[in-house]
């Protein structure tokens, strides 16, 4: 059985997914980034990048987002896509794992986490998420998923973060791209997504964004000690 390492971050959602949406068996593995659970021996033995998300399956690991939807998308031969449209599916889905994820990632960071407003940082972020989403909206255009009339692992991949447009470009950052708007609606419409929205919902993970979350989440702005932390 999978051995899902997750937290309720947009990543791991994706997995969640997936795994939902095809009915894999899995048991879940709480990796608790605010109290540094990501910097164990025993999880750097899993992911030596010390991230979320990672799976365990049956002693092969599997690390980084991207690379685990792909992996299972291969091991179930599920939600790939026809095999003609093959290099728009690994193309979409590095734009979202070097692109739109990242910058998405920085400009929530620089916004909302920072210690000190950087307008230089904000700005630059910021507008190369919006970029990045102008990319996708006019890829959309016409286009019922990603690959065309197939919902596949690049769909997975996208809503996972275009789910937090709200906290990466404000509040109804979505009224400014339609295609991506539809797009969405129809994947969050999907009976998996509810259920995926409910994997870890019974765990308790820390919230509070104090000193040992600060610590845990953010090492680098502190004396050298494990190693980064976060997402994949």
């Amino acid at each position: 059985m999978i051995k899902f390492f997750f937290n309720r971050a947009p990543n791991p959602l994706k997995i969640s997914l997936f795994l939902e949406e095809t009915g894999l068996p899995y048991e879940l593995a709480p990796i608790d980034s605010m109290k540094g659970e990501q910097h164990s021996a025993a999880f750097r033995a899993i992911n030596p990048n010390g991230k979320v998300p990672a799976i365990e399956d049956n002693g092969t690991r599997v690390f980084d987002s991207t690379a685990i939807l792909l992996y299972l998308s291969e091991k179930t031969g599920k939600l790939a896509g026809k095999a003609e449209n093959r290099g728009e599916l690994l193309s979409w889905l590095m734009f979202i794992a070097s692109g739109l994820g990242p910058f998405s990632g920085q400009a929530v960071h620089f916004k909302h986490m920072a210690p000190e407003k950087l307008p230089y940082a904000i700005n630059r972020y910021d507008r190369e998420a919006q970029r990045h989403y102008e990319v996708l909206d006019e890829h959309l255009e016409n286009r019922a998923y990603i690959l065309g009339d197939d919902f596949s692992i690049a769909d997975i991949s996208a809503w996972g973060w275009i789910d937090k447009a709200s906290v990466v470009l404000g509040d109804n950052a979505l009224q400014a791209y339609p295609n991506i708007q539809r797009w969405f609606d129809s994947v969050n419409s999907r009976p998996a997504v509810a259920r995926a929205r409910e994997v870890g919902k019974d765990i308790s993970f820390k919230s509070e964004r104090d000193e040992e979350a600060l610590r845990a989440l953010f090492p680098q702005n502190y004396p050298k000690t494990s190693g980064a932390a976060g997402q994949a």
